[in-house]
């Protein structure tokens, strides 16, 4: 298999999480028997979905990605940037300067906070930082 444009597009996890989900729907329904290099395709989809089911992609729907584009339309964000806050999730200011290029510069402390806070009304939680915080909650009261 030759790769004709390796840039033709980039995927956030979200995308990915359900490419590899309908995927392995199709495989389930075919019911063939695949040969060991399938076999090999075949883990590497299983332990990717296990990764990614525990982010926050899992939880997320092209609703919610539009919306989260649509709102950083406002921001002078490059593609990549734009990506990386939406499989990432930041909740800092030191996590926004790791995924935006030049931020110093190109963002004043206002922007990265409202920044932080549209990504993380927009975009759902991880589910394992949520279930400690509803654990920590319970045991507080």
């Amino acid at each position: 298999m030759d790769v004709r444009d390796a840039n033709a597009a980039m995927l956030s996890n979200y995308e990915v999480y359900h490419l590899l989900t309908d995927l392995k729907e199709k495989r389930k329904e075919s019911g063939k028997k695949h040969s060991s290099g399938q076999q090999n395709l075949n883990t590497i989809m299983y332990e990717t979905l296990k990764y990614l089911s525990k982010t926050a992609c899992s939880r997320q729907s092209p609703e919610i990605v539009k919306d989260f584009l649509t709102t950083m339309q406002d921001h002078k964000l490059t593609k990549a940037e734009k990506l990386q806050l939406l499989n990432h999730r930041p909740q800092t200011a030191v996590e926004i300067q790791l995924m935006v290029e030049e931020s110093e510069e190109r963002l004043s402390e206002e922007q990265i906070e409202e920044l932080i806070q549209k990504v993380t009304d927009i975009l759902p939680g991880d589910p394992e930082q949520e279930g400690e915080e509803d654990m920590e909650a319970s045991a507080d009261q």
